[in-house]
């Protein structure tokens, strides 16, 4: 289904003022096809284009939206605290309330600062896991991404373990440098890196649940692990719970696999829909922060009055009735999830999906799900992009890239999850024999 005549319009602006009519990549539909579909407003789990047609929409704002659009609780907060004052620049009560709210919720929690981004959060993370340990070095993982900071802009060579290769313009070799890259899932290189490396390395960089190339589960053994190799050669192990965190539980990942990182990222849930992030951990590591220690960070807008009321806003329904909204979503995203095997084995389809909680992935290849992002198939991207423009047809508005995730809401109701299975049996009846071919 192409855009309408006013998104198209819209774009056809919007290219020439941004770059690609865009303010993030993956935004353009350069990987399914197409024109972007410009949203005009929504409330719950739909939203309504500039055509004036509703979707139920997956994607959500990539996560944060776990009580769905426009929810009347987060509204009510961002109305009556922006009506009070827009930004201080200054300390504010919401900064305490949301922060307390975050440390009781996550145990190894005990302190933490607000910023604004998910990539701000994991950027400060770094420098301060470098200026507390003295080393340079960082390990991240093929597939998984931290944000758009130069050091974490980087892809693996050829090799099992290698430095990083810039993987964008405009980083330099010289910051790539200190990064080492490793495929998810090879607990012995992830050994033979540690003997060779580990007294090198100042931090780990793990997502909770890798779910920016796919949903990459990884086995609790191979985190326990590494939570044992860190701990043995005094690196930090920071886990990036800016999409799992909130969204899998109170605890996030760290809960979910009874592992306790030295430090966590946050982001997405926190700022209910506002950009927000946070990073946090010990209080020993925390204080070596400005101005009681060495490591210097800061923002004009980190703890904004009117993002810590949304978050606040959006934290107290997930922790209400003893957390009975993931209950609910654990129940909806499986039934989601069911639902669509179900049309793919009837189209006679040989794939599955992979979920974690409300986090959804179309697994659009034959075999066991994989691990690791060099063993997602090639072909699935264009198997994704034939789907995606059928379920639009249905009125289903998933990510716009094959390696990104569907999120289910507490607006997901019964109703919507069974229009959404219908509309999978729909799409694939039409173009299921072409995804394979």
């Amino acid at each position: 289904m192409r855009a309408g005549p006013r998104s198209e319009e819209l774009y056809e602006e919007a290219c020439l003022l941004m770059p690609a009519g865009v303010n993030s990549p993956v935004r353009a539909f350069r990987s399914v096809g197409g024109t972007p579909i410009f949203y005009d407003s929504a409330s719950g789990c739909r939203f309504t284009d500039a055509d004036g047609r509703s979707f139920i929409d997956y994607v959500c704002s990539w996560g944060p939206l776990i009580l769905g659009h426009a929810h009347p609780a987060v509204v009510e907060a961002v109305a009556s605290t922006a009506a009070r004052g827009l930004s201080f620049g200054a300390p504010c009560e919401q900064e305490i309330e949301l922060a307390r709210l975050i440390i009781d919720a996550v145990p190894h929690l005990e302190m933490l600062r607000f910023v604004s981004s998910g990539t701000e959060a994991v950027m400060s993370a770094v420098r301060l896991a470098r200026g507390v340990t003295g080393r340079d070095e960082v390990l991240k993982f093929d597939g998984c991404y931290h944000g758009h900071a130069d050091h974490l802009l980087v892809s693996a060579g050829s090799g099992l373990a290698t430095f990083g290769n810039p993987s964008s313009a405009g980083v330099p070799a010289s910051f790539a440098a200190h990064t080492l890259v490793l495929p998810l899932a090879d607990e012995k290189a992830l050994e033979k890196l540690f003997k060779e490396r580990g007294d090198s390395m100042a931090a780990v960089l793990m997502e909770g649940i890798p779910a920016n190339s796919g949903l990459l589960i990884q086995r609790p053994g191979y985190l326990r692990k590494l939570r044992e190799l860190c701990t043995r050669h005094g690196v930090l192990l920071i886990f990036d719970e800016v999409i799992s965190g909130f969204r899998l539980g109170a605890g996030g990942a760290s809960e979910l696999w009874g592992i306790d990182p030295d430090l966590s990222t946050y982001g997405k849930i926190i700022g209910g829909g506002l950009p927000v992030g946070a990073y946090g951990g010990r209080r020993e590591l925390m204080e070596q922060l400005a101005p009681l220690g060495p490591v210097y960070q800061a923002g004009t807008l980190s703890g904004n009055p009117v993002a810590m009321a949304a978050g606040i806003a959006t934290l107290q329904q997930l922790l209400a009735d003893r957390g009975a909204a993931w209950q609910q979503l654990e129940s909806r995203a499986g039934r989601l999830a069911q639902g669509i095997e179900a049309a793919f084995s009837s189209a006679e389809l040989p794939f599955s999906v992979v979920r974690a909680g409300s986090i959804l992935w179309l697994c659009l290849q034959e075999g066991e799900p994989p691990r690791r992002f060099d063993r997602i198939s090639q072909d699935s991207a264009r198997r994704y992009a034939i789907l995606h423009e059928a379920l639009l047809e249905e009125r289903i508005y998933l990510a716009p890239s094959a390696y990104e995730v569907m999120f289910v809401s507490t607006a997901h109701d019964e109703a919507a999850i069974e229009e959404s299975i219908r509309a999978f049996e729909q799409a694939l009846g039409r173009v299921g024999r072409e995804m394979l071919g």
